[in-house]
């Protein structure tokens, strides 16, 4: 039987790369997706090439019943479902003052209650796995820009270590932090030379350097409670 892996957001952006990555180390991939179905096609072309079973598995993470909803169905359509990676996310700029209700929850829903509870479902669900969740280098700092997604994440990186406690033996989680590695959507690579400019080592990074910490915790079955920074050092500074 094949080892199955479900990743959210798993149709653009670090989420394809991982998914790619999956396919290719032999995993069938449940790939998740919202708004980017002609993107999750492209993937799922991509994936299948490689030999792995992809299906698509459309879900509006902002909906908390929905979410919940998404392991089951996962598992409806696959045997052997043993890792998750929590990679769906939204980045918007909204100053603390300017936060509305309506906006601090759909961050919180997809940035941190989507991963909870996907997480109780996939613990529930199979004997053992492993769990990924993807952070941001953020998390050490206390910026009021981006207000209610550092918020989100933060709570998020607490949420790894709390559950790396709760799930063990039969659940390793860990998380990914990166740092100036992809443009935000609508910014350049100025963005990214300006951000990378901050960090210790002045350059910005890779998508192959968020593969590499995400290899890691795959492989390294002695590693739980993890969040490892990539990021050139900008969590340092």
């Amino acid at each position: 039987m094949k080892k199955v892996a479900l990743v959210t957001g798993g149709a653009v952006r670090i989420g394809k790369q991982i998914s790619l990555n999956l396919a290719q180390k032999g995993y069938d991939i449940a790939l998740h997706y919202n708004s980017s179905r002609k993107e999750a096609l492209a993937t799922r072309k991509q994936i299948l090439k490689t030999g792995s079973r992809c299906e698509l598995f459309h879900c509006d993470l902002s909906s908390t019943e929905d979410a919940r909803e998404l392991v089951p169905k996962v598992m409806k359509s696959f045997n052997g479902l043993c890792v998750l990676v929590n990679n769906a996310s939204i980045f918007e700029n909204v100053r603390f003052g300017d936060v509305t209700p309506e906006f601090l929850e759909k961050d919180m829903a997809i940035n941190f209650k989507a991963p909870f509870f996907l997480s109780q479902s996939f613990s529930t669900a199979v004997d053992k796995g492993l769990i990924i969740n993807f952070l941001d280098t953020r998390v050490k700092k206390n910026s009021v820009e981006h207000f209610c997604y550092n918020l989100s994440k933060k709570s998020l990186y607490h949420l790894t270590k709390m559950l790396a406690r709760e799930l063990a033996p039969d659940f390793r989680v860990n998380a990914v932090c990166p740092g100036p590695i992809l443009a935000p959507h609508g910014f350049g690579e100025d963005y990214l030379l300006e951000m990378a400019r901050r960090t210790p080592l002045k350059q910005p990074g890779s998508v192959e350097y968020i593969i590499n910490a995400f290899n890691y915790f795959l492989e390294n079955d002695y590693v739980t409670g993890e969040c490892l920074f990539v990021d050139g050092g900008k969590s340092l500074t």
